[in-house]
């Protein structure tokens, strides 16, 4: 059997946060499928942080400014207007899915246009199968160009945040129409099912994100380093919780006090901090970290970020809300322990004592003493970043769930409905 030929589609694509969408097309294509990339609006020069993404940006069809040009969205829609009650049904849903007052339907109206022009570009290119990430505004530009050209979509839903707002995002109807959700955890697929029908709940399947560990190649970490190396990696919004981070690592260096029950050391530890990203917040936490051994490099590549992750002795991840969280993954595969938070789809994969520790969201206290713990003892990180390796291999390899999603696209595209399966 022929694989179907697919398209995926984002907001933005790619992303230098985003490296793992990255990651499943190129799995796919390493499979077979031939991928069509399309991106909603072009991404910022900022998220061209090395050659897969300025490889990927320059293949890619970008929606708006194909939307831009008057000819091509008058073209495209006057084309599926010569199927009137196609078209109706289209614009229709996306007068009935639009969020409640004038700015919701006029953001819904713009996607009806965004849609009719990716629908051209999908027919024209043969593409059979059409998959969004992320499940916000693209994942609506999707679910209208399907409509319109009969072209089936899937999507793959994370959260955290589309959770706060599920009925403005419609991911009721969403579900509904899609072939199948690819869920990234099974606290995921859980709070789809809240919003979702029942009837619905059997084309929910779990597809993680992967690594791969390959890339990260394991490093023998030194027992007696002068400087204990801690990591973090992400976007430097509020809802990943730096500040924090940085309070617990001030409380660290103060000198100890008698009465001090989660301080190991008789003097302050030598650490310090790399903090890889960007984002709103970047300022604000450069200012707060003033005086602290941190350091800020902004965006990096996926070969620069897993070569400072082979250096790291700690990764440290202070969410307060995630899905899955890619970059925990990306630390385990480096044989780096990981301290984050016990939320959402995490326990799923760290496992308190075993590959990690986990401690309570806006805990800056616990936080510090997770820090103290592995910063004061080797040998636990040693035997920790082992375990998240194994954990890494066995269930978050990019290549085994790129194959886990191509069997989803084969079975639906050949008709069969697979029953519900953990995969």
């Amino acid at each position: 059997m022929t694989l179907p030929k697919l398209a995926y589609l984002t907001g933005e694509y790619p992303r230098a946060s985003d490296t793992f969408i990255q990651r499943e097309v190129a799995a796919l294509r390493a499979l077979g499928h031939e991928v069509e990339t399309c991106s909603i609006r072009t991404t910022g020069a900022e998220h061209l942080v090395g050659p897969e993404q300025r490889a990927e940006h320059a293949r890619t069809f970008k929606v708006l400014e194909a939307c831009k040009q008057p000819t091509a969205l008058i073209r495209a829609h006057l084309r599926w207007m010569r199927k009137p009650a196609r078209y109706m049904r289209a614009l229709k849903l996306a007068w009935t899915t639009a969020p409640k007052g004038f700015k919701g339907r006029l953001y819904n109206l713009i996607y009806f246009l965004e849609a009719g022009v990716l629908a051209a570009h999908l027919a024209d290119n043969g593409v059979d199968h059409l998959h969004n990430h992320i499940a916000k505004a693209s994942c609506t530009v999707a679910m209208l160009a399907s409509t319109l050209s009969g072209i089936p979509y899937s999507f793959t839903i994370h959260g955290p945040d589309i959770f706060f707002e599920p009925h403005h995002w419609r991911i009721d109807e969403k579900a509904a129409r899609a072939r199948f959700v690819a869920c990234i955890s099974d606290f995921c697929r859980s709070q789809l099912m809240c919003f979702a029908d029942q009837a619905h709940w059997d084309r929910f399947h779990i597809v993680h994100c992967g690594v791969e560990p390959d890339r990260y190649k394991p490093t023998d970490h030194e027992t007696e380093k002068w400087v204990t190396e801690l990591v973090f990696v992400g976007r430097l919004a509020a809802v990943k919780g730096v500040p924090l981070l940085l309070d617990a690592l001030r409380r660290l260096l103060q000198p100890p006090t008698s009465d001090d029950p989660h301080h190991a050391f008789d003097e302050p530890p030598a650490i310090h901090l790399t903090i890889v990203g960007d984002g709103p917040d970047r300022a604000a936490l450069e200012q707060q970290a003033e005086g602290l051994p941190v350091t800020f490099t902004g965006y990096r590549s996926q070969s620069e970020v897993a070569q400072i992750l082979s250096k790291a002795d700690i990764f440290v991840l202070p969410s307060f809300a995630e899905g899955l969280p890619v970059v925990l993954m990306e630390a385990m595969a480096a044989s780096v322990p990981v301290i984050t938070t016990r939320i959402a789809g995490v326990p799923e994969l760290v496992t308190h004592g075993y590959n990690g520790l986990l401690v309570p969201p806006g805990n800056a206290t616990a936080l510090r003493a997770a820090i103290d713990t592995l910063v004061s003892d080797p040998d636990l990180r040693s035997k920790m970043g082992a375990a998240g390796r194994d954990t890494v291999k066995a269930d978050f390899d990019i290549a085994s769930e790129a194959r886990k999603l191509s069997w989803l696209f084969e079975e639906y595209a050949a008709g069969r409905q697979p029953r519900w399966t953990r995969l």
